[in-house]
């Protein structure tokens, strides 16, 4: 990629094969995805960012401590990573791999535990603060002269398509009163996407009546590279180690929104003290406890992932409960099933915004997506506030899982994004996999 800068804009319109907006995680995925070929792409993001410098700012950011924002990044999401070529930018910051999971009921005795050795595999998944994961992608970036960065700058209108021959395309109007005229027009930007709403897709919006406390703490005893959940009446708690001196855990609790204003109002000693409690004190006492944050939970699906020369991916087209921390999971996994069509119906020299051949990417997404979004729902339901008979029933549950080889296995893999219609750039090389 040439500049970074924000990059003017001539005349009332241009042409751009794909105009992503949204330069996320999941938006500059499909950028790098779409990197070195043919397409000339555009990634439109509000923020006014200069690439050339963000690896020097969370470089200087880390040191002053973690972000809060951390994703539990599988299996596949890292060969994707390092299929895009932003992998290594991110092991020079900090990802921590981790070996084990340990999941169990805080109303029973039922306990499951998983290992990287039992699957055959070097490690389950890393630990990564977003902010690292996108230095690395915007790396990755500007290494593609035909990826444009426009910062700064939001979609204030969006056109219907409008058909030439067996081309359809759609303008775009930015904030400044640029125009640009794309081929394909990808919605990557977030869970109240302006860009789906312009467009008039329809969503289905779920309230979890959950809110979720986020925040990095430091325990007493090391992590041990395992990343601990607990479920309770009032929601799941989840600790997940981060790189550092091996103490230091991104926490997730979920909870009813009562109980999460009760948390967030304790001073940090308190806090420390109800999350040890909570917990277990597995890891001994909290010994510091960063700034919380906290937001609510929603789930969202929109009814169809495209429409003519527009496509959504990631928290535009669904979002998930962080239960299982699988949603920049699902999102990159859209990023590199897209890329991978798109770049099929430009060799094929077929339209971009081909309703047809856009509908290949959203049935490869949509199911997979919507099973873990049930999955997910169905966890949430049986250990929210239930019958004693279910409390046994769900304890039964656990043991027969951790019991059976086969099912727990299947569970894992996954949780690993090593099981489905993977895309190419998800499929790591057999030395890679434990098999070989």
């Amino acid at each position: 990629m040439s500049e970074n800068d924000v990059a003017p804009v001539t005349g009332l319109e241009r042409e751009v094969d794909v105009a992503i907006v949204g330069g996320g995680m999941v938006g500059q995925a499909l950028a790098c995805g779409l990197g070195s070929s043919a397409l000339s792409v555009v990634v439109i993001d509000p923020m006014q960012t200069d690439a050339a410098g963000r690896l020097a700012r969370v470089k200087a950011e880390a040191e002053k401590g973690f972000d809060p924002r951390v994703s539990a990044l599988s299996l596949a999401s890292e060969q994707i990573l390092r299929s895009l070529d932003a992998w290594p930018t991110m092991a020079q910051l900090r990802v921590e791999p981790y070996q084990r999971m340990r999941v169990w009921d805080g109303e029973g005795t039922a306990e499951i535990g998983f290992s990287a050795a039992e699957q055959h595999q070097a490690h389950l998944g890393h630990l990564v603060e977003n902010r690292v994961t996108l230095a690395g992608l915007q790396q990755a970036l500007e290494q593609h002269d035909n990826i444009e960065w426009l910062g700064g700058r939001t979609i204030a209108t969006l056109s219907e398509p409008d058909t030439d021959g067996l081309e359809s395309w759609r303008i775009l109007t930015l904030d400044d009163g640029s125009r640009l005229k794309a081929r394909l027009v990808v919605a990557a930007d977030g869970a109240r996407s302006a860009t789906r709403h312009l467009a008039g897709m329809p969503l289905s919006e779920w309230d979890y009546q959950h809110h979720a406390i986020v925040t990095t703490i430091t325990t007493e005893q090391p992590h041990q590279q395992t990343a601990w959940q607990r479920f309770t009446e009032d929601g799941p708690l989840a600790l997940l180690p981060l790189a550092g001196n091996g103490h230091q855990l991104s926490i997730v609790w979920s909870t009813s929104p009562n109980h999460a204003d009760e948390l967030m109002a304790m001073d940090d000693a308190a806090f420390s003290e109800a999350l040890g409690q909570a917990f277990e004190f597995r890891l001994g006492r909290i010994t510091e406890v960063d700034p919380r944050f906290k937001f609510p939970l929603t789930q969202r699906h929109a009814k169809d992932y495209v429409a003519p020369s527009l496509a959504l991916v990631g928290d535009a087209a669904h979002t998930i409960h962080p239960l299982a921390g699988q949603g920049v999971n699902l999102g990159l996994l859209d990023a590199a099933t897209l890329a991978e069509e798109l770049l099929a119906s430009s060799e094929l020299g077929l339209p971009l915004g081909e309703l047809q051949r856009l509908r290949r990417y959203q049935r490869r997404r949509q199911g997979e997506n919507l099973q873990m979004m049930a999955t997910m729902a169905a966890f949430r339901h049986l250990y929210g506030e239930v019958p004693p008979v279910v409390h046994w029933l769900r304890n039964v549950g656990m043991k027969q899982v951790a019991a059976t080889g086969p099912l727990k296995r299947l569970l894992v893999r996954h949780a690993l994004g090593l099981e489905g219609d993977l895309p190419q750039l998800a499929q790591r090389p057999l030395e890679q996999t434990g098999l070989g």
